[in-house]
């Protein structure tokens, strides 16, 4: 039998000889099996198994690089043991807790084949045994009976499809009356401990029989529609529009989704707003979380850091020793920053942000002042560490990111274990969303000063919330624009040409001398291939770039010929295409190669990484860059290298790596690239507007290519949607 096959399913029973590990959090369990012929090492989530029982399992066979060959179940069906040596060795192995070898001895003896039955429900029999008292056998009575819930109630659920994880925190929650808590309401599954989807719900709630309109459902509909928005970047919805949405899903009348609303309102299980005159509804977890924003913000303004004096002295000693001048918004800029307590500085490339950091970095460090630096992605702060020379980190290791049982990210550092600081900076605010900033704020100390940086015109974070833009617009906050392109920036197209853009100007699409280009390619495919061959071939032959470390495609989408997965696998088979001396494995739309240049699709805190001075911890974050090092497919560990360090992967995090030749520009953000290459065609009109064109363009350090249709520049310069998005924090910071 080809046991290698990871394609294959394969079925295995047998009994539990030894449970080597047991995770009692998640059900994760090691144990050793008694197959026809062997012993088999068996791994998986099997909540509770326990010496002496049967179970049969499904799942592949896999090679761990320590421990060899292993059974990796993915279903798992178990039985208590029926005979008279299982029940002794399930009893004598500690299942139950108060009884020992010598105890399952007198029971077996006195109830035999009966043992269980007895010792689960007929405790006053057991407590007559010699040694055993009432409350004793109560206890080995309730014991019994979670093993046999949680067994029952994995069964109950694997007709809908929910796996032994998701039911061992479903056990959690609810205990033995799981089954009968899901029976009256199937919709508390939707719990957002539980992350059960709405649909997952909403199909037991079909087997029941349950009317449309129910109770339940409802109230459960509304919160998904909340959930789902938020997915999208919206903190709260419009009551009308949740109305609508929910009414046409559940194919109910409004007046029924209505008087749901208003329940969920008057029991707070939902919160409500008013808005420039229209009421917006949020789930607690978003209202709290801007909520404290504003209330923290406010408190930061009332108390203020301390005042910093003779900071014009300052500056023009700065000026005189390092013989510069700072321009007159510079100027007001560091005074903001040292006698007020927070700051938003902003502005677009080369009006000097990083130049004015510096100085203000500089005078707090000279005024005896702690300063923490901060940014939302692992390149955004290793590129502000090379601009200030100061160590910078991600706010997610600012904060120490630790997990929860239920392996959710937590913050070590928050109210009651608070930064170390006197003042904080954070850069590329604008990718960061209103948790995250929650968070940050949580943690800053009393009178801490708070210097934000950020461009508004850049596209918003992935997560919810528009804290910039909402920041910036609530007009209580010191806002300071830097606004002049400085002499040396003026020589670049690329800055030039990202403030015409972003002031709704046509960018100069004709010189052929400079840093921006423009290619003029009307066919979709040959748009295609003259992308492919500037960043595979020309730009490699005129200016020494690499396709793995210096040119980045970034598309507006992901679909299509000019898509980023149809440019990534042009790219890829072109410089790293198919050798029988690489190892390759699929994943999602690609094949991944050894030699690959991949990238992270989202947050994995559970991916362990080492650097070369031997640091090592855990988390790679969602647009991190490396390259694909090795596969072992015997082992299946796939490793990566990202800038400053090595990371490895699982087969189970495989699936947050993706090819990264091309990116969209929404996952470019936070990071620069020494050279971009674009297309710009007849794409969806949602993708279409100003502010993506201008992310695009900002990310190029010294080359920016567009190749395309002028008539789609135009149509981007001159779109100023911007992503709507719907928040409260300006609103909630602007009341008294």
């Amino acid at each position: 039998m080809d046991t290698n096959n990871n394609n294959v399913l394969y079925e295995l029973s047998g009994q539990v000889e030894a449970v080597v590990y047991r995770n009692d959090e998640n059900g994760y369990t090691v144990i050793e099996l008694a197959g026809e012929n062997e012993m088999i090492t068996a791994v998986g989530t099997m909540p509770l198994v326990s010496v002496g029982e049967h179970v049969k399992l499904y799942g592949t066979y896999k090679n761990h690089p320590s421990y060899g060959q292993q059974f990796s179940a993915t279903a798992c069906e178990r039985s208590m043991p029926e005979n008279l040596d299982g029940i002794l060795k399930y009893l004598s192995s500690g299942a139950i807790k108060g009884v020992g070898p010598a105890t399952a001895q007198r029971l077996v003896k006195e109830f035999g084949a009966d043992t269980l039955a007895v010792l689960e429900n007929d405790p006053v029999r057991v407590a007559k045994i010699k040694g055993i008292s009432q409350d004793k056998a109560l206890d080995i009575s309730n014991q019994l009976k979670q093993v046999v819930g949680i067994r029952e109630l994995m069964v109950y659920l694997a007709n809908f499809n929910i796996d032994a994880k998701s039911a061992v925190a479903i056990w959690k929650c609810f205990g033995n009356q799981a089954i009968q808590y899901i029976e009256d309401n199937p919709f508390i599954l939707c719990d957002e401990r539980l992350n059960i989807s709405f649909d997952t719900a909403d199909s037991i709630a079909k087997y029941q029989d349950r009317a449309y309109d129910d109770r339940f459902r409802v109230r459960a509909a509304l919160t998904h529609g909340l959930n789902h928005n938020t997915l999208n970047g919206h903190t709260c919805v419009p009551y009308d529009k949740l109305l609508d949405v929910t009414s046409r899903l559940l194919s109910v009348e409004p007046v029924c989704v209505e008087s749901a609303l208003k329940e969920m309102l008057e029991d707070s299980s939902l919160m409500a707003e008013t808005i420039d005159d229209k009421e917006f509804i949020f789930t607690t977890a978003m209202h709290q979380s801007e909520t404290y924003i504003s209330a923290r913000l406010q408190m930061l303004l009332r108390y203020p850091a301390m005042r910093i004096s003779d900071v014009d002295k300052k500056i023009e000693f700065i000026e005189r020793v390092d013989n510069i001048e700072y321009a007159e918004l510079q100027k007001q800029a560091i005074k903001e920053a040292l006698t007020k307590g927070m700051l938003i500085l902003t502005g677009g490339p080369g009006t000097g942000k990083t130049t004015t950091l510096n100085a203000i970095i500089r005078l707090l460090k000279e005024n005896g002042q702690k300063v923490c630096l901060a940014a939302p992605t692992g390149r955004a702060a290793q590129r502000m560490s090379k601009l200030t020379g100061e160590e910078a980190k991600t706010i997610h290791r600012l904060l120490e990111v630790s997990f929860d049982i239920e392996d959710k990210p937590v913050f070590k550092k928050n109210e009651r274990n608070m930064l170390n600081c006197d003042a904080i900076i954070v850069d590329e605010v604008s990718m960061v969303d209103c948790v995250l900033f929650e968070s940050l704020m949580r943690a800053l100390p009393l009178s801490c000063r708070v210097i934000l940086v950020g461009d508004s015109d850049q596209l918003p974070s992935v997560g919810a919330g528009n804290v910039l833009a909402d920041l910036i617009s609530s007009g209580i906050l010191p806002v300071v624009e830097l606004k002049e392109i400085f002499r040396q920036s003026m020589q670049s197209l690329i800055v030039t040409n990202a403030h015409k853009i972003v002031s709704g100007e046509m960018p100069e699409l004709t010189k052929v001398d400079n840093d921006f280009f423009f290619i003029q390619k009307l066919n979709m495919e040959e748009a295609a291939f003259t992308i492919a061959d500037l960043c595979t071939r020309r730009l490699k032959n005129t200016y020494g770039y690499s396709c793995m470390s210096d040119i980045q495609i970034l598309s507006p989408t992901r679909k299509g010929v000019l898509g980023t997965y149809e440019l990534n696998n042009r790219i890829q088979n072109i410089i790293n295409p198919k050798d029988k001396s690489k190892r390759e494995v699929n994943v999602g739309y690609y094949t991944l190669r050894e030699g690959d240049k991949v990238m992270q699709n989202k947050n994995n805190y559970n991916v362990n990484w080492v650097k070369e001075n031997g640091e090592f911890g855990e988390g790679i974050f969602n647009g991190d860059i490396g390259i694909l090092e090795e596969i072992n497919n015997s082992a299946h560990v796939v490793k990566v290298r990202f800038e400053d360090k090595v990371a490895m992967y699982d087969q189970d995090s495989l699936n947050d790596l993706e090819l990264a030749y091309a990116c969209t520009v929404h996952k470019s953000q936070g990071n620069e690239f020494e050279a971009v290459v674009m297309p710009v065609h007849n794409f969806p009109p949602q993708l279409m507007y100003r502010n993506l064109l201008y992310t695009a363009v900002t990310r190029a350090k010294k080359m920016l290519i567009l190749v395309g249709d002028k008539n789609a520049v135009a149509k981007m310069v001159n779109s100023n949607k911007r992503i709507l998005r719907f928040s409260g924090l300006k609103d909630f910071l602007q009341r008294d």
